[in-house]
């Protein structure tokens, strides 16, 4: 089997990196470097993308956390062949600059979970939790024809509260497996590859019309760091 492991990477010159190694069954591995890292202002960005072939006959792409919510990522990972994206996130009870987006959850529901669990899950299964990643997360898989395996932390993490819910997604954006738990949980599905060449995504992709894509490509001036979009400060 392959394991996956999120750590804080040190290269060579000292930079860090929020990285994410899948090791491999012969001690090797593959690394991804989030592209755009805004936990500290000593975490730097990585610069490219990370998609590799595996010893089951399957091309693998990473893509960390918000790395996932910008569009152009899952594209460009599935135009480089990646037949799963793996997803590992730390998200959920998040305070969202967005009016319509995620909320922070009280930290005494995690406390008190033993007490009052079903209030915990029904925050985890709503509009901050599961519900907020159907707004986006089935649309990554059908878009670009992809098998998602999304990871997530579970519990307390600072102030805020993450919502655990992995899950696997097929081509078409449905779930084929989920966590309910509101503790440390796996989730475990059967992925018929065959389905990655006959999803709508894939047969989209093919009538792209790259002539006409460049302004995608093009600094439009109104660019924010990670941390500026993220938090509405720089520091």
């Amino acid at each position: 089997i392959a394991i996956g492991v999120g750590w804080l990477e040190r290269d060579a010159d000292d930079v860090l990196y929020n990285a994410y190694r899948l090791c491999m069954p012969d001690g090797s591995g593959h690394t991804h470097r989030k592209l755009h890292a805004f936990e500290h202002p000593l975490i730097s960005s990585g610069d490219s993308y990370t998609v590799f072939d595996t010893p089951w006959g399957v091309r693998v792409g990473v893509l960390i956390c918000w790395d996932n919510n910008l569009i152009e990522n899952p594209r460009a990972t599935a135009l480089a062949g990646a037949e799963v994206l793996l997803a590992p996130h730390q998200t959920g009870g998040t305070n969202s600059l967005s009016p319509k987006g995620m909320k922070h959850i009280p930290i005494s529901y995690w406390e008190e979970r033993e007490q009052n669990p079903e209030r915990l899950r029904r925050e985890f299964q709503g509009l901050n939790g599961r519900g907020w990643l159907m707004r986006w997360l089935p649309a990554r898989a059908h878009d670009n024809g992809l098998f998602i395996v999304f990871s997530n932390g579970v519990g307390r993490d600072e102030d805020e509260l993450r919502t655990g819910h992995a899950m696997i997604l097929d081509p078409y954006g449905d779930v084929l497996s989920e966590s309910k738990s509101i503790g440390d949980d796996m989730v475990l599905a059967d992925l018929e590859l065959d389905a990655v060449e006959t999803s709508s995504g894939r047969r989209w992709m093919r009538g792209r019309r790259p002539d006409l894509y460049g302004p995608l490509a093009e600094s439009w001036g109104t660019e924010l760091s990670p941390r500026a979009t993220r938090f509405g400060v720089e520091n």
